[in-house]
């Protein structure tokens, strides 16, 4: 993954007064610390670190004073109500040294028909290098069948990569389709165990109706045998 650089300046006003003013002239407040070094706390150019952040696990080269570090995201704080960075934590890393972090999982291909395949583990923890932390992991499900599970142990990691969450982790599930018979069976078992009584539609009220109605006609013929 290439390196984003991003200009930082020191500052030295702090508080909720201080981090608003950052924020009004489209900055954002940080701190830089890690490698036993002391925290450094600065301000991020707003629009170019958010961009930067949009991708998980981003390189950042953060250029201080003519002095430049490698950093990784540790804390990303973000305002619940509009799309702004509050603050963000960066971990200083370097080139050479291996890092833990969370890689996205996703899949490609097609599963066997009448399949439905569910991520049930949205990423995996990864020991790699600094400098070679991958987008994703991809998990090929190309004609797997119903009832095929794909587990941490399996996934097939980029080089160099190690893994990190416990091996019998589930990752893909592949499970057979439910069709809407059964799905409607399900549903009504639930109502049925809950104590919830479904309202019929108008086809099903029909049906019941056509229902016991053979079984009134049934019922008067057995009464004229019996009268014979």
């Amino acid at each position: 993954m290439a390196e984003t650089k991003l200009v930082a300046e020191t500052r030295t006003a702090f508080g909720k007064g201080a981090a608003r003013k950052i924020r009004r002239d489209h900055k954002i407040p940080a701190v830089l610390y890690g490698h036993g070094t002391d925290p450094v706390h600065i301000t991020l150019p707003g629009h170019e670190t958010m961009l930067a952040l949009k991708v998980a696990n981003a390189l950042l080269e953060i250029e201080i004073e003519g002095s430049s570090q490698l950093a990784l995201a540790k804390d990303v704080q973000r305002d619940p109500i509009k799309p702004v960075i509050d603050h963000v934590d960066l971990v200083i890393v370097r080139r050479g040294e291996k890092v833990t972090v969370d890689v996205a999982v996703t899949t490609e291909g097609e599963a066997g028909p009448e399949t439905v395949v569910t991520v049930e583990s949205q990423t995996l923890e990864l020991e790699v290098l600094a400098t070679r932390i991958p987008e994703s992991v991809v998990v090929s499900v190309e004609g797997l069948t119903a009832g095929t599970q794909v587990l941490a142990s399996q996934v097939e990691l980029p080089e160099g990569a190690t893994l990190v969450t416990d091996e019998e982790t589930l990752v893909v599930n592949v499970t057979a389709q439910v069709t809407a018979e059964e799905l409607e069976a399900e549903l009504a078992e639930a109502e049925a165990e809950a104590g919830i009584e479904r309202e019929l539609s108008d086809e099903e009220e029909a049906e019941q109706a056509e229902s016991e109605g053979d079984g009134d006609a049934a019922s008067s013929d057995e009464e004229k045998t019996d009268e014979a």
